[in-house]
């Protein structure tokens, strides 16, 4: 993975806080928040990091909210690139002022528009007639504390909060040797099922569905939860993006829903 890359590259391997990024281009012009990011300055980070992950994705590249520096998510993780490209930084940026993790405002914008691309006919959806709030959930069926959220699935609908599932199995799509991994073949068959809601919910309940293939979104769901920073499940976005957490009872789902998420 692209964490344990840099990890490597950086402070052999030590909490990665700030590392030198070695580059050779040109040193950019500082970023004010409200400059856009030049082209120039656009390629200077993205060879910056090609340096350390040949691989790296770079989805988003922006001024930070702190001068210097431009705040890019690539590969599923948030990074910090000085202006001149030397420096790189890996983490949460918390301003101080507000209280409040700048990085996440990144994230959920991200987030966001990420999601608002998967259509709904992809995803599996539990919602009331006239739903309140909507939320996005990355799942995995045999994950406990996914099957034990989906117990609750009738009480979030009754609160007005529709759940949209997105497949996300942890042990990812296919085994070293190549092979589909049982839990992806599982949630295909899932995908693939006539009534996708009935076999979802008899398979958080223990209840394997019938072997189906099709082709199916959750090849493509599980490289999106990745690109998201999705390290577990059930990994839960509220219509704005932001992250509400993990297993939340419909109380606590409410409460985080009201409060802004």
């Amino acid at each position: 993975m692209f964490k344990n890359l840099m990890l490597v590259a950086c402070l052999g391997g030590l909490s990665l806080s700030a590392c030198a990024v070695q580059n050779d281009a040109a040193p950019a012009a500082p970023a004010t928040a409200a400059a856009a990011v030049t082209p120039a300055a656009r390629d200077m980070v993205k060879q910056a990091l090609a340096k350390l992950a040949p691989n790296i994705r770079v989805d988003v590249i922006e001024p930070a909210p702190m001068p210097g520096f431009y705040q890019v998510i690539a590969s599923g993780q948030m990074l910090y690139i000085s202006t001149d490209g030397k420096y790189m930084m890996h983490g949460d940026l918390v301003d101080l002022g507000r209280k409040q993790n700048a990085s996440e405002d990144a994230w959920a914008r991200f987030r966001k528009a990420e999601l608002a691309k998967v259509p709904a006919s992809e995803r599996i959806v539990y919602a009331p007639a006239n739903p309140k709030y909507t939320i996005s959930v990355f799942t995995d069926v045999n994950c406990g504390f996914c099957r034990a959220l989906h117990e609750h699935i009738a009480a979030f609908n009754k609160e007005g909060i529709a759940v949209e599932y997105l497949a996300w199995p942890r042990e990812g799509v296919v085994t070293t040797a190549g092979r589909a991994t049982p839990t992806y073949t599982e949630m295909a068959s899932i995908w693939c099922a006539k009534d996708r809601n009935a076999a979802f919910t008899a398979a958080t309940a223990g209840q394997a569905p019938a072997p189906l293939t099709c082709a199916n979104a959750v090849k493509d769901q599980f490289d999106l939860g990745v690109k998201l920073g999705v390290s577990g499940t059930p990994a839960i976005y509220g219509p704005n993006g932001r992250a509400l957490g993990g297993y939340l009872t419909p109380e606590q789902l409410l409460q985080a829903l009201k409060q802004g998420g």
